[in-house]
């Protein structure tokens, strides 16, 4: 073999035009990535090609070989048989000059299974496409390349693969394969990403345990807040408050997490609140109370009694509340100044809304502080100053000083059980791992808290017009949150009585419209005429799935022929039907799961065990349905 590196322009003849052709008409922003060679690149000593005995090329990165010397086509091919049997994307880590991934596309297309192509230097990959035929590869309209940066376009890339795989395959999860050499040159790199992947990965897992958590009691504080559909506004009549408007710029909105940094911007409140549209979060009210300023919104969201009482003893009646249907009830009797609510997050809710009032989608990320983004960015803030966004435990710390979490602790420390053990438990669960500081060094952070990251990261970038900035960045990294100085803060125009005067326009606007006699009586019509469908819905869903659960026990206890067999199936199959025609089946098998698992772990005997008779697999499958959907809708009628 001779190294010809400086004699390979033949061997690209044509190519590069082709590909970038295709670059062009499918891969616009990729193609403006190659031409630019912006961000990190590699030094043109450092990529040698060569061509191997096969007749293809090969490729040496710092001396290293990233491909087979001899036939790089064929170890292509075998690297590619190593992908699982699953539905969800393949991400390859490392494209080279492309064979493994070529050989991943023509697998994984024929299972429909999108590919992802992460790089880290463009400049490698405008080689690989000077030097090789992609024109197969580049049409296949399910490839999606994330290169350079930070990594941070994984994120994004997941999400698009996850709604290219067919929605009828359960498993979405993305399997990686690895170049290895590219890899362990760049092992910081891609080991942030693989970080990443396995974030987005959780996801699936957090929701789960999310809805085993408070199932329940979202449906039972819903059920107990459902006037408030038709009392309460929706976020829609604050949107844009703090965009431009005529002559008078947008107004930068100052958004508060819980983190421990928080403490440090305690002295500059009162500043901020002169210069921002101050929005809290419910973890941090008492924080802004014990320092004297009222922020202009708080949200909150979750529904667990204990999360209440964040907001025992907060002097709140200059502070407009933005809380979601299923909160728990007694926040929504709180003397807030005024409430609004955003849009429900959950079957019951969407129901009631839809045909009464639109509220307005917040897009749920986990936590307060990720809906508390969203909103802030429905107000119209182009420019989001941020403080206590650490999602991480610097120097072990796990909130600000005061909060609730401590204070807790604090009161029912005892000898045996002190406060440091909570501490200590808190960390424990939440599964930590050391990740990327803000300041590039290990920081301990959970799973939890880097989902929370990587829904930022993916926001920020949906949204790029939203400048963020974050003060005292103590925490994890966050791709798209820029680190800033408090003097840039405190250099920003003092806009208090402007603040006020959007503020109350809004408010005045809200009451004036929402609030109308005809609009109110309209608006109670609504109401009574959705609770009234929606009661009907659950119990036509109630008795339906009730006697197909009759019918499929009483069949698994005969021996049927094969006519009685047919009926039973039409009959069956007639009741799924009319339950899948209820206009209020999502709210009637939201809690399916939950009954589900309940049922597996507390009773063996409630269905028959199963069987290699698949008439009888079937008729097994159909009555725990029903059965689950049967109690399910009897829930939530109560």
């Amino acid at each position: 073999m001779s190294n010809t590196n400086e004699s390979l322009d033949f061997l690209g003849a044509g190519f590069w035009e082709s590909n970038k052709e295709i670059l062009s008409e499918q891969y616009g922003g990729l193609l403006e990535e190659i031409v630019s060679q912006k961000g990190e690149l590699l030094s043109p000593q450092d990529i040698k090609i060569e061509i191997t005995p096969c007749g293809e090329p090969s490729l040496c990165v710092k001396g290293i070989y990233v491909h087979s010397p001899r036939d790089p086509l064929r170890e292509g091919q075998r690297l590619a048989q190593s992908v699982d049997s699953g539905s969800g994307p393949v991400v390859v880590l490392g494209f080279g000059l492309g064979y493994t991934a070529q050989a991943v596309a023509k697998t994984a297309s024929a299972a429909g299974r999108p590919v992802i192509v992460v790089e880290k230097y463009a400049n490698l990959l405008r080689r690989a496409m000077e030097l090789r035929d992609f024109g197969d590869f580049l049409s296949n309209n399910r490839i999606i390349f994330v290169v350079g940066g930070t990594g941070e376009g994984i994120t994004g890339a997941l999400g698009i693969a996850n709604e290219l795989v067919s929605a009828e395959n359960a498993d979405k999860k993305p399997s990686v394969i690895r170049n290895k050499a590219l890899v362990d040159i760049d092992e910081k790199w891609y080991g942030a990403v693989e970080d990443k992947i396995r974030t987005w990965t959780m996801r699936d897992d957090v929701n789960t345990a999310t809805l085993k958590k408070f199932g329940w009691r979202w449906v039972r504080n819903l059920s107990r807040n459902m006037s408030a559909i038709r009392d309460f506004p929706g976020i829609s009549c604050l949107a844009d408050l703090a965009a431009a408007s005529g002559e008078s710029p947008a107004l930068s909105v100052f958004l508060a997490a819980a983190g421990p940094s928080l403490d440090k911007i305690s002295p500059l409140l009162r500043d901020i609140y002169r210069r921002c549209i101050v929005v809290a979060v419910d973890t941090n009210l008492r924080f802004f109370v014990k320092n004297g300023v009222e922020p202009d919104f708080v949200l909150v969201v979750d529904p667990q009694f204990w999360n209440s009482r964040h907001l025992d003893f907060c002097s709140c009646e200059r502070t407009a509340l933005i809380a979601e249907s299923a909160v728990y009830p007694p926040v929504l009797r709180l003397p807030f100044k005024h409430i609004f609510l955003c849009g429900s997050l959950f079957p019951l809710g969407m129901f009631i809304e839809k045909q009464v009032d639109p509220k307005g989608r917040l897009t749920a990320g986990g936590s307060v502080a990720t809906t508390a983004w969203d909103f802030v960015r429905v107000l119209g803030g182009s420019e989001i100053w941020i403080a206590g966004l650490d999602l991480a435990y610097p120097n072990l710390k796990t909130h600000f000083r005061g909060a609730r979490f401590e204070e807790r602790a604090n009161s029912l420390s005892t000898r045996f059980n002190p406060a440091e053990k909570w501490v200590t438990v808190a960390l424990r669960d939440g599964i930590p791992f050391k990740a990327r500081s803000a300041n590039g060094e290990p920081i301990l952070t959970d799973r939890r808290l880097s989902l929370y990251a990587a829904w930022f990261e993916n926001q920020f970038r949906k949204y790029p017009q939203v400048k963020n900035f974050g003060v005292f960045r103590d925490g994890l990294e966050i791709a798209g949150l820029q680190s800033a100085q408090t003097d840039a803060l405190l250099s920003l125009p003092e806009r208090r009585d402007e603040i006020d005067r959007r503020i109350e326009r809004a408010f005045l606007k809200t009451e004036k419209e929402f609030n109308d006699d005809e609009q109110s009586r309209e608006r109670a019509k609504k109401y009574e005429s959705a609770v009234s469908g929606l009661k009907r819905g659950l119990a036509s869903i109630k008795k339906t799935t009730e006697e197909g659960a009759s019918i499929a026990r009483q069949a698994l206890n005969r021996d049927l022929n094969a006519a009685q067999k047919d009926k039973v199936i039409k009959e069956l199959d007639a009741l799924t039907r009319r339950v899948t025609e209820s206009e209020v089946k999502e709210a009637a098998g939201f809690l399916l799961p939950l009954i589900e698992a309940d049922k597996e772990k507390t009773s063996t005997d409630s269905f028959p065990k199963e069987s290699s008779d698949p008439f009888k697999t079937y008729l097994n499958s159909t009555l725990k349905l029903f059965s689950g959907l049967a109690q399910a809708a009897e829930i939530n009628l109560i």
